[in-house]
């Protein structure tokens, strides 16, 4: 057995049944909300339909928020995750900037509500309770871009740079989520599909053309 199993074993070990009961709870609304949110958007849920999705009462769901509010972005959403990650991960000769819009593009595509980029997009735009998470999910969000960037031996001045390029790739993913692109994709097509495609188009183009202004910059 790996260390990191026996940990995780011993530390299941020490929780009680009770505490057990209580994370699988809330893990289970934040799921329920998490995907019905990502279906219909946050006004058009409610907090009966979550609790009923998460077989619990409602008297039950107040004991672990005290608004509906609370519910929105546990955590960083996925879609940001991956694309810290992907940053992270990306290939040796490849740009952390075409390594993020890579990530949206696959978001675009993926199935899964929770990683679905149209889903996260529908929490997004919920009201100004979303917006005003999604401002902290932004800062967090370029802090964890900067920290994937930087190397054991950045000094100030690298640790700058690798600051302005957290930065850049937030200015594609903000821009992606901004309700000027939302409604320029929207216009732009009939069909979910051919959304989803005038959607990627623009990330690419949008990618190309700050990749092209830092190219620039540097001249």
């Amino acid at each position: 057995m790996s260390p990191a199993v026996r940990s995780q074993t011993s530390q299941q070990a020490k929780e009680s049944l009770r505490e057990r009961k209580k994370r699988m709870t809330r893990e289970a609304i934040f799921a329920a909300a998490g995907t019905l949110f990502s279906e219909r958007g946050f006004d058009d849920v409610t907090v009966a339909e979550i609790a009923d999705a998460a077989n619990i009462s409602v008297k039950t769901l107040f004991t672990y928020i005290g608004a509906k509010e609370e519910l929105l972005f546990r955590g960083r959403p996925a879609v940001l995750e991956a694309v810290v990650a992907a940053v992270r991960n990306r290939r040796l000769a490849q740009t952390p900037l075409v390594a993020a819009a890579q990530a949206l593009l696959a978001a675009v595509d993926d199935q899964d509500p929770d990683k679905n980029l149209d889903g996260f997009l529908r929490v997004v735009h919920a009201g100004p309770a979303a917006r005003s998470r999604l401002r902290v999910l932004w800062d967090e969000t370029e802090d964890a871009l900067a920290g994937a960037l930087a190397a054991r031996r950045d000094g100030p001045r690298e640790l700058a740079a690798r600051r302005l390029t957290a930065a850049q790739i937030m200015v594609l993913v903000r821009t992606v989520t901004s309700a000027e692109v939302c409604d320029l994709v929207a216009k732009s097509a009939d069909s979910d599909r051919q959304r989803a495609e005038a959607l990627k188009d623009w990330i690419r183009d949008a990618a190309g053309q700050l990749a092209r202004g830092l190219a620039a910059a540097g001249r």
